[in-house]
């Protein structure tokens, strides 16, 4: 199985600003650090702003940064709404399946397994794991609410909602950019 690049830059960006939670990330930075084009991290991070996991500021100084501890974003989550296709052959979509081998062939079950063993292993991750220690611990402190993963809802396939709306910054924010 081969992640698509959309989920590997979507697990940079959330990466990157896990590991800078005291400051404004901007999609220069990350296009500049990460050697990414700028036109796929923009909608990239218009899809984390809807979701709820980033929360991004417009204009001079602006940027985005996490809006949700990294400790409850589960890997397995973002893949899971990133990733457009899990069919690893051709028998896991029954409206298509022409294999001829179908009715005895036991490869489906084996890949179904195996499947089910790489989301368990991303089930028992966040983000927090993937990023320095120092850098996670800081982002925990300054989160409100260190509960539970809270599950990430799919931007790309659910209806459009409204961007929320964004958060003012205070006047020491803004002398800091």
């Amino acid at each position: 199985m081969r992640l698509t690049d959309y989920t590997d830059y979507t697990m940079r960006v959330l990466m990157y600003c896990a590991a800078h939670p005291d400051r404004l990330v901007t999609v220069n930075e990350l296009a500049q650090e990460h050697g990414i084009s700028r036109h796929h991290l923009t909608k990239i991070v218009t899809d984390l702003g809807r979701q709820g996991l980033l929360q991004t500021v417009r204009g001079r100084g602006g940027g985005m940064r996490l809006s949700v501890d990294p400790a409850r974003i589960r890997v397995a989550d973002v893949v899971r709404t990133t990733e457009t296709d899990f069919r690893l052959v051709e028998c896991f979509d029954a409206r298509s399946n022409r294999c001829p081998l179908t009715p005895t062939c036991r490869l489906k079950g084996l890949l179904e397994s195996a499947m089910d063993a790489y989301f368990e292993v991303l089930e028992g991750r966040t983000l927090a794991d993937l990023v320095a220690p120092d850098a996670a611990k800081r982002g925990a402190a300054r989160a409100p609410d260190a509960a539970a993963p809270i599950p990430v809802r799919s931007a790309r396939t659910t209806r459009p909602t409204p961007l929320q709306p964004r958060a003012r910054r205070s006047q020491a924010e803004r002398a800091d950019a």
